[in-house]
């Protein structure tokens, strides 16, 4: 043990908190049984959050990083982890899909009460201006605030300060962009749009074909950005921006369960952006399977704001709050994907904790912190038109094959660039490109 507590101070980790981190899996496994005496299917969220911030945590994985880091870094690790992850879970969810259908399931949105839901087409959302704005609004916002849906809550159980200001006023924007996206819809230039299930006009087989080549073009779009970043100088190698911490050991000894190899090896050393994008593949069809539904973040944003809202003395009598009112008067902690977004910040915290690397990181200046704040509240609005952020508009609406999330890809690309060039060394976390 003094051998293990002298190598965690030489690498500047704390020895004492992975101690807090086993009190804390402790604690959870608790707070699941207990919620799974309320309702039964609640621990299964709660797991699927940990599991989720865990890996983000641990492999620095991050959606907003797939537009952001090839950008300031002119590499693509991350934007090709990211479309790996898209195809391996198209793949899985096929599946799933594919059963359902045979089994005379139809999609949410032509489904009548009683009939069987073909899992993850609740994200096959109709596609408008809304849907657009929304996207490009999201896609700025995610650059100042430094992350997206996920990402924020993993940067907020990280303890960093970015987060932790943008996180609250991401939530304080999910109800007027809720109500937004809902006064659209009933305009009459909201009326203008589509809404497309790949396979009730190609087939299975065709939404596959359809998906992976447009997964293609992105990567080859990446591998080209890359070689002009090269041949400009520009380049950055993917594994530079890598704590000490974070690297393999060198001259690791042989295996032994006692060892601080082994530890570090289990719990301290970075996963590679591939190992993160497959392992989250594998939690979103958990998620798929256990919940129905595919992964989605920011209606629970909705729900929490209304929730707060209310209690400070608002009232929400437009239909467009209907269904969240339901939620909202049932309890928080009866709602499925409020109990995985905490999961999902405990379990990034615990992947630090393990680590022996939590601290809290307000590094900032005041106007910093007024961007950051911008930048949430901009996530809040532009996701709720939208009708998701990068989780629910985009990944789990391609990996469904809804057309809605390639229309809402596009949207927050944009967004995202204009953001970058936009605010370029004016806020900390967006250098100059150089």
């Amino acid at each position: 043990m003094l051998n293990m507590k002298k190598n965690f101070e030489q690498m500047g980790l704390n020895s004492q908190q992975p101690i807090i981190g086993v009190i804390l899996i402790a604690i959870l496994a608790w707070a699941g049984y207990a919620l799974g005496q309320t309702k039964a299917s609640l621990p299964m969220y709660l797991l699927a959050g940990v599991l989720l911030g865990y890996i983000l945590t641990r492999s620095r994985f991050g959606f907003a990083g797939g537009v952001k880091r090839i950008y300031v870094r002119g590499e693509g690790s991350l934007t090709k982890a990211l479309i790996l992850m898209l195809a391996v879970t198209m793949f899985l969810a096929l599946g799933i899909q594919w059963f359902a259908a045979s089994n005379g399931a139809v999609t949410a949105m032509v489904a009548k009460e009683g009939e069987a839901i073909i899992p993850g087409t609740q994200n096959v959302a109709f596609t408008n201006i809304a849907t657009i704005l929304g996207g490009f609004i999201f896609g700025v916002g995610m650059m100042l605030a430094g992350g997206c849906a996920s990402g924020t809550l993993a940067d907020f159980g990280e303890g960093e300060g970015h987060a932790i200001i943008a996180l609250p006023f991401f939530v304080l924007g999910a109800a007027p962009g809720h109500w937004l996206r809902y006064v659209i819809d009933e305009s009459s230039v909201g009326k203008v749009g589509f809404q497309v299930y790949l396979p009730d006009y190609v087939g299975f087989v065709g939404a596959v074909v359809i998906t992976l080549v447009l997964l293609g073009v992105l990567y080859w779009i990446t591998r080209r950005y890359e070689d002009k970043r090269k041949q400009a100088g520009t380049y950055a190698d993917p594994k530079s921006d890598y704590e000490v911490f974070e690297q393999p050991l060198k001259d690791a000894q042989a295996f032994k369960w006692t060892s601080f190899e082994t530890y570090h090896k289990f719990f301290i050393e970075r996963w590679s952006f591939v190992t993160g994008a497959i392992l989250l593949s594998v939690v979103s069809i958990f998620i798929l399977i256990t919940t129905q539904k595919a992964w989605g973040v920011t209606s629970a944003f909705t729900v929490l704001d209304v929730y707060v809202l209310q209690k400070l003395g608002m009232t929400f009598e437009s239909p467009a709050f209907e269904s969240i009112l339901e939620k909202v008067n049932a309890g928080l902690l009866q709602d499925g994907g409020t109990i995985r977004n905490i999961g999902l910040v405990f379990g990034s915290l615990i992947a630090f904790l393990l680590a022996g690397r939590f601290k809290f990181n307000f590094r900032f200046k005041g106007k910093d912190g007024v961007y950051f704040a911008v930048g949430g509240l901009m996530m809040g609005v532009g996701s709720r038109m939208a009708k998701g952020c990068n989780i629910g508009a985009l990944y789990s609406a391609i990996t469904n094959f809804s057309l809605s999330g390639w229309v809402f890809l596009i949207a927050l690309t944009l967004g995202g660039i204009v953001g970058l060039k936009a605010f370029a060394g004016k806020v900390c976390i967006i250098p100059n490109k150089k």
